[in-house]
């Protein structure tokens, strides 16, 4: 670990509490083992000590004790393993595996990073998004927080630029009063140069219009609620099993599916993939389906959904987004570091899915994403044949 002697030590312990914490053992037991011994040694006694077995590869969390083991304890030498690790981690929730569970790695390198990350300025952090929203995930899953420095996600965007707009009214007003004390001193002068004072007066007033302008600024509050409208969570997104799929009575182009989403009876959504799939193709299999878009009929058959779908470029290819094998109707799918409740049903006329439905796209690897974050079920990410796909 390319630390000095006490950094190393430090990093050591608070990897073997956090080990211990995972393991639901007593770090006092191996604080005597912490000078001398290397990561890796520290962690086999205590996953032999726990009487367990690695949750995962025990060739890939090897990988990353050596990452662990090589990651610089200078905060300028280490930004380039931590943008490594961002990469690594924009297609899926945790270091190994593909469900929400962390493994001993994830509490590794945690563990190792964290002084480093809590380091960094706001600037540095902003273009680290998935490592932030994974160590948040990490520390709050795994109960971190009495031994870690919360690092805070949330930052007050919109405060400073409302307290220069607030500034600007006071100078003004300022202004203002100076050239009105004027104007009263003066005002022998301006009746003596009536024509002089008129053309001044009108140019001080279209001075004051334009003045006046910045306290247009109000809309800004307004632009950042609509912001909020954008997440993700406001949708209702779940795994569907398609139990039943016909051919639209009326419309060549649409099909009519019956889809179980574990609710008493199942919902029939009708979907405009006539041209792409067949009614045979689609029976018994597994989708991801919006649940709270309003129902209403398409071509006189009523749709309480909509499937969603990856599309190429050129839209020659449409597919329905596969969950995983082991994920069960009904299933929310989560976005790892996006909390928030899905409205009850959404309203057309804020067009909420319209403004969502541009930051959906699969990756290089055909994994569903919102902005890059995976579709999540507890079986693993939501796929597609076809990547870099618009999904709607």
């Amino acid at each position: 670990m390319a630390t000095n002697g006490t950094s190393d030590i430090k990093r050591k312990q608070e990897i073997v509490s956090s080990l211990c914490k995972h393991f639901s053992l007593d770090p006092k037991a191996f604080s005597s083992q912490v000078p001398g011994n290397d990561i890796k040694t520290l962690y086999i006694n205590i996953l032999k000590s726990s009487g367990k077995e690695s949750s995962q590869n025990n060739d890939e969390v090897m990988k990353w004790i050596a990452f662990a083991d090589s990651f610089p304890g200078d905060s300028k030498a280490c930004y380039g393993g931590l943008n490594e690790l961002n990469t690594d981690l924009a297609k899926k929730s945790v270091l190994l595996g593909n469900g929400f569970t962390p493994s001993e790695a994830d509490v590794i390198v945690f563990s190792v990073i964290h002084s480093s990350v809590i380091a960094l300025s706001t600037p540095e952090k902003e273009k680290l998004p998935h490592v932030m929203r994974w160590m948040d995930y990490i520390q709050n899953s795994e109960d971190l927080g009495a031994h870690f420095e919360k690092i805070l996600l949330e930052k007050p965007v919109f405060e400073p630029q409302m307290a220069k707009a607030a500034a600007k009214p006071e100078v003004t007003s300022s202004a203002k009063g100076t050239v009105q004390n004027t104007k009263i001193a003066d005002k022998p002068d301006a009746e003596k140069n009536a024509k002089k004072s008129d053309s001044t007066d009108a140019k001080k007033k279209a001075k004051g219009d334009k003045e006046a302008v910045p306290e247009k600024k109000a809309p800004e509050k307004e632009a950042s609620d609509k912001d909020k409208e954008l997440s993700v969570s406001l949708l209702n997104i779940q795994v569907g099993l398609i139990r039943k799929a016909w051919k639209h009575p009326s419309a060549d182009s649409l099909l009519v599916e019956e889809i179980d989403v574990g609710e008493a009876k199942v919902r029939q959504v009708v979907s405009g993939l006539a041209k792409y799939c067949s009614p045979e193709d689609l029976t018994n299999c597994r989708v991801v389906l919006i649940t709270n878009v309003k129902p209403g009929k398409l071509r006189d058959v009523m749709s309480e959904g909509l499937v969603l779908c990856a599309s190429n470029e050129d839209h020659t290819k449409v597919e329905p987004l596969l969950p995983p094998e082991g994920a069960k109707p009904g299933e929310p799918i989560s976005f790892s570091g996006i909390d928030g409740k899905p409205e009850d049903v959404l309203n057309p006329k804020k067009k909420q899915l319209e403004k969502i439905t541009p930051n959906l796209f699969t990756d290089e690897k055909g994994v569903a994403t919102f902005k890059g974050i995976p579709f999540m079920t507890s079986a693993g990410p939501c796929t597609s044949s076809i990547p870099k796909a618009s999904i709607k």
